[in-house]
């Protein structure tokens, strides 16, 4: 499933020749919800599993709580941004919330386009398609399984970055899955909840064997 991110606007503002969704389409690797699916190195996995360690995992009750606004842009803030863009490369993952890393606060990193991460603070979706999509979803506080989940397949996306000034994202396809997935967890929601019954009953049965050893 290729990764299709558009570039960033600004409020209000057109996206002008060159900026269209079509014009702004990047191929990469395949990506399932916050995940990456690739075959690692065996320094780039070691990396993954460290950084995995630090990510809150399911049924960690953090995961569960819904984040509030940021007041303050300040530099607790920008380290907050900067240790979630490092963790999410170093996991192979295109998202992070703050949520995932034990922290109640309404941010998160993604990537808009190939080779660059930016943060979303106090983001909403202005704007969604009728037309929605389902795909399989893998998630980096969920690890090892995929699921269905149904998701608006365009969005705009606005918010502030870590240094406060406003910003907007124009996202389709893969793109606007990956927004609709990190928003959902500052609002304590997971993809065992979006998905189809079945398809989460057997994500539980394949993590309880590890839920019981924890």
């Amino acid at each position: 499933m290729p990764l299709s991110l558009p570039c960033p606007s600004r409020p209000g503002e057109n996206p002008g020749p060159g900026r269209s969704d079509a014009a702004n389409v990047a191929a990469v690797t395949e990506v399932e919800g916050q995940v990456r699916d690739e075959k690692l190195d065996a320094e780039r996995e070691a990396r993954r599993q460290l950084a995995l360690g630090q990510i809150r995992q399911y049924p960690d009750p953090v995961l569960r709580m819904q984040a509030p606004p940021v007041e303050q842009f300040d530099d607790d803030l920008r380290r907050l941004v900067a240790r979630m863009e490092e963790l999410m490369k170093d996991a192979n993952g295109v998202g992070l919330a703050a949520t995932q890393v034990g922290v109640l606060r309404r941010v998160f990193v993604f990537s808009p386009e190939e080779d660059k991460v930016a943060a979303l603070v106090n983001p909403e979706i202005a704007r969604r398609s009728d037309e929605a999509e389902t795909d399989d979803e893998g998630c980096l506080s969920i690890q090892g399984v995929t699921m269905p989940v149904e998701r608006s397949t365009s969005v705009r996306i606005e918010g502030r970055d870590e240094n406060g000034e406003e910003v907007a994202y124009d996202l389709e396809g893969t793109a606007a899955r990956i927004a609709q997935h990190e928003l959902d967890h500052l609002d304590g929601t997971l993809i065992l909840n979006r998905t189809t019954p079945e398809a989460r009953r057997e994500a539980l049965a394949a993590l309880r064997p590890r839920l019981v050893i924890r």
